[in-house]
């Protein structure tokens, strides 16, 4: 956990920048982001000098090389240690002038990392604000993973607007939801096709390394989540690098974060590759027949992002494979064709787990959107029997734009460390979900429609032209009420108008 110390920090430089004339928070976050990658780099570059002269022997890759750059600077200079001391203007020329030309040229180092800093741009208005950047990264102790981890996601959270193309930030306590519902595995091959800061990747990285610990002893399992357990794709460079930087953050040497336009391309080479699937892609729009996928359109033919995105997950995964994905409400009832086929496909001819229902406000102050959760197993086969829906209504945060938590730190999220009581659990239904969907085959299936969660038969959804809308199948609780016979109602208003009567008699001889 971070400290309120570094925390203070962090919103001082934020407050920096903002002061500085650099207002977009993304901007801030990549400046950060090719400063905590030279950081990395000079860490990488003392391990292997420690390395050569415990074995005495040369050094057998360096990151920083030998010799001096085009302006007769050495690239000695360029690392870390060196620039942090200098004074401030000083250190600003050497990053401006040096560091960030050199940094353009490290691609083809071959990690995903350095491929993502061909097009860096140094933006940082001042020397002073750099210096105070530089001192902040260098204060935070970046040996321990949770820290570096939680320090970029502080910073991930302060993004607060919408970028392009829909982009906005899930929520993490949504994504930990999702990841431990479909329960990833050490041998897992996991895809987000829309990765943006790549959550999703991460949460698995976590998830497996909390429940599989075995992952980083055994060799083989070990290389495997290191260099081909994550894949993540988007087609905007400034979330490839900051989604690099998440996960190398949290751990991960090499993942495969690659330039894709997901909707756009053949799929060769990538169809059934995965064996879970976790996404929250972007679903704003639309896309003209002619710049989709041709497969895709094989599939289903529309141009709605929401639907393409749905057929390119099931393209995407392989038999067996799972998906939890984010999709709009529109998806659930929406009456055209292509929405129609494809809740037929997922029932018919693969095997639909859950829909969950999530409340309008999960993503503000982004979008008041209202949305839901898909999991779903591909067969190839069919095997849907019961469909598992859940009603959520309070995720532990208000549901306005401030997102303000509604209960204490340790009853928050997916799994507590403090056990709810009922009147908490209006207001966080996270870990009630996790519980009853491990209940879906047993218990939930006694459960009464008029439940917050319940299962749905498939010939019941066959019966509704396969709409997977929630309300088309709670049902409403209705209070007993005991109607008495008109007859006895009218001799009982006799009687009230009778005493009326007699009442204003009695009244009229007073007054005489």
């Amino acid at each position: 956990m971070l400290t309120g110390e570094i925390r203070g920090q962090i919103d001082q430089v934020w407050n920096a920048f903002w002061s500085g004339g650099i207002s977009n928070p993304l901007e801030v976050i990549e400046q950060i982001t090719y400063l905590l990658f030279l950081k990395r780099l000079d860490e990488q570059e003392i391990a292997e000098e420690l390395k050569a002269n415990r074995e005495k022997k040369p050094m057998q890759r360096r990151f920083f090389p030998e010799g001096k750059d085009n302006k007769k600077r050495p690239y000695q200079d360029f690392r870390w240690n060196r620039f942090k001391n200098l004074e401030a203007r000083e250190m600003y020329t050497v990053i401006g002038e040096h560091v960030f030309p050199w940094l353009r040229t490290v691609g083809g180092t071959g990690s995903t990392y350095a491929k993502h800093m061909e097009g860096a741009r140094f933006t940082i208005p001042t020397a002073a604000l750099l210096s105070k950047v530089v001192d902040m990264i260098d204060k935070v102790p970046m040996e321990d993973r949770d820290t570096k981890g939680d320090l970029y996601e502080y910073m991930l959270g302060k993004i607060a607007t919408a970028g392009q193309n829909g982009q906005f930030r899930t929520p993490r306590h949504i994504i930990r939801l999702m990841v431990e519902m479909v329960e990833p595995k050490p041998t897992d091959l996991a895809c987000d096709p829309a990765c943006g800061t790549c959550g999703f990747l991460v949460a698995v990285g976590e998830s497996l390394r909390e429940r599989h610990p075995e992952v980083l002893l055994n060799a083989k399992l070990k290389q495997h989540f290191h260099r081909d357990l994550f894949h993540g794709f988007d087609f905007d460079n400034t979330m490839l690098r900051i989604g690099s930087m998440n996960m190398l953050l949290h751990g991960v040497e090499n993942p495969d974060i690659t330039y894709r336009d997901s909707l756009a391309q053949d799929h060769a080479g990538e169809e059934e590759k995965y064996t879970l699937v976790l996404a929250n892609p972007p679903f704003a729009g639309s896309l003209d027949y002619e710049s989709c996928a041709k497969d895709l359109q094989q599939m289903v033919k529309t141009k709605k992002t929401e639907l393409l995105f749905l057929a390119l997950f099931l393209r995407l995964l392989k038999p067996g494979g799972r998906a939890a994905v984010i999709v709009p409400d529109g998806v659930l009832f929406g009456s055209s064709n292509a929405h129609k086929s494809l809740r037929r496909m997922l029932i018919e001819e693969q095997k639909l787990d859950a829909v969950i229902s999530l409340p309008g406000g999960v993503f503000k102050p982004y979008a008041g959107v209202s949305t839901a959760i898909l999991l779903f197993t591909r067969t190839n086969s069919g095997g849907t029997d019961q469909v598992w829906f859940y009603n959520v209504t309070a995720d532990g945060w208000s549901l306005d734009d401030k997102r303000t938590a509604l209960l204490s730190d340790d009853k928050l999220g997916v799994v507590p460390k403090a056990a709810l009581t009922v009147d908490e659990h209006a207001k966080n239904n996270l870990p009630d979900i996790l519980t009853r969907w491990h209940q879906r085959e047993g218990s939930e299936r006694e459960r009464p429609r008029t439940a917050q969660s319940f299962c749905v038969p498939k010939a019941d959804l066959v019966a509704q032209g396969y709409d997977l809308s929630l309300n088309r199948y709670k049902e409403v609780v209705h209070e007993d009420v005991t109607h008495r016979p008109p007859k006895e109602i009218l001799a009982d208003l006799a009687k009230l108008e009778a005493a009326i009567q007699e009442g204003m008699k009695e009244l009229e001889g007073m007054l005489r």
